[in-house]
């Protein structure tokens, strides 16, 4: 087995919170606001009106092209408004449709007539995928139906289970609790990519899941397990594969240029309630931590729910120190400006961390070169930094800002404190083609 270069081994995972606590479910929010842009690509179209009463399931934006996906209800209650709000990932307000619950969660009748998945083409499972407002859960939330209709044939299908971010452990438990829904999933994607390797890759510092998967595989002939040294950036895309197969995905390209499609585990869980038992992407597991929180846990929450609501049912209780709410883990998550955020398909955790834990004075660049070794694209963080703070936008594109996955190792080494991810973001923005 080969290894990525570059990355950080860090002090403290800080899993040990949530992950030995099962996943629950909360009680129904009281409203929901379900965005129609949840995916990368064109945002949906919402085909509900105000005064509208929808069921839980039900279809209430439609997929506007091929890189788009539908979103649905996640409550049954009554449309009370179509409206610009706040959103979580994109910097800007985006049309949401606002759902008060009746707390009655009244269905859809579920289509179960795909669960002998066999009998039925890629097309068509691919249809239902995509009908289903299935994602990538692992954070960017990229259309499964057109992930899984490569443009080359692809020989391998990676399941990420690293879960290499900090504080969260949302997927550990779902390998832990429903493994054999997510080796369904995988079963499914094999099916429809026409392959028969799959690599499971849990990193070691899971060992129950790990187990659990072990055992429920070991009559399978074409899934294997794979168990990777606990690294950050792991779990991302191209160093997942360069660990795994040794294969190196260049710049520019992605993993089915070199045969890899890579899917979270989550996203198999997903794929596996739609197919087999017609359940549309309504909820996903939301690792909530860190301080203020008097029940941490791993909670199983309806799309939509506000962040404010979910704090409080899990006892939030704000502190004298100034603190940041993060959406995701304290490496590649979002800060908040409002606890009035809902929770989205890619939304990973909640994370309550204290400002003098999160924001620092930062000082020029002493050219030490730690970044340059951290960085697993082998980048020079530091010039694109540099080049970026006096707007040289023309420089900074000789250092291919445009590769990088945005992980923070680089900031996690530097001893000047630079915001280097904030820079090289800036520097993304202003030397796009």
């Amino acid at each position: 087995m080969s290894y990525f270069s570059g990355g950080i081994h860090l002090n403290n995972y800080y899993k040990y919170f949530t992950e030995n606590l099962p996943i629950k479910n909360l009680r129904l929010p009281s409203k929901v606001v379900i965005p129609l842009s949840q995916h990368t690509g064109k945002p949906a179209r919402p085909i509900v009106n105000i005064g509208d009463y929808v069921l839980t399931g039900q279809k209430i934006g439609e997929s506007d092209g091929e890189i788009s996906v539908p979103v649905h209800s996640s409550v049954s209650g009554k449309v009370t408004d179509i409206c610009l709000w706040d959103h979580p990932v994109i910097n800007q307000k985006v049309l949401s449709i606002i759902i008060e619950s009746d707390g009655l969660d009244k269905s859809i009748e579920p289509e179960k007539k795909y669960s002998d998945y066999t009998k039925f083409s890629a097309d068509e499972l691919r249809s239902v995928i995509k009908e289903s407002g299935i994602v990538g859960l692992g954070g960017a939330g990229f259309p499964t139906h057109v992930k899984l209709n490569p443009p080359k044939k692809v020989d391998t299908v990676i399941i990420n289970g690293c879960e290499c971010e900090p504080y969260l452990t949302c997927d550990d438990r779902l390998l832990q609790e429903y493994y054999s829904d997510i080796i369904e999933g995988a079963k499914i994607i094999m099916y429809i990519l026409n392959i028969n390797n799959c690599k499971i890759v849990i990193e070691d510092n899971k060992q129950s899941a790990i187990k659990k998967i072990q055992n429920i595989i070991s009559n399978e002939q074409n899934i294997e397990l794979k168990i990777v040294k606990t690294k950050y950036p792991q779990g991302a895309e191209k160093q997942l594969i360069k660990t795994v197969l040794n294969r190196t995905v260049p710049s520019g390209k992605l993993p089915f240029d070199v045969g890899v499609i890579v899917q979270n585990v989550a996203t198999c869980f997903a794929i596996n309630n739609a197919i087999k038992k017609g359940i549309p992407l309504i909820e996903r597991v939301v690792t909530v931590t860190g301080e203020y929180i008097d029940n941490p846990g791993n909670y199983l929450m309806r799309i939509g729910t506000l962040a404010s609501e979910l704090l409080d049912k899990c006892g939030y209780k704000p502190g004298e120190k100034k603190h940041k709410l993060i959406f995701g883990g304290p490496m590649m998550g979002i800060a908040q400006s409002s606890t009035e955020i809902p929770i989205i398909k890619s939304t990973s955790g909640l994370l309550v961390l204290t400002v003098d834990k999160t924001q620092y004075n930062f000082y020029s660049c002493i050219r030490c070169g730690k970044c340059i070794s951290a960085c697993p694209i082998k980048l020079m963080p530091n010039m694109i930094s540099i080049y970026a703070e006096n707007e040289f936008w023309e420089k900074t594109k000789l250092y291919y800002p445009q590769d990088c996955i945005e992980c923070g190792c680089c900031a996690y080494v530097c001893p000047a404190k630079r915001p280097l991810v904030h820079q090289i973001k800036l520097a993304k923005l202003n030397t796009r083609k």
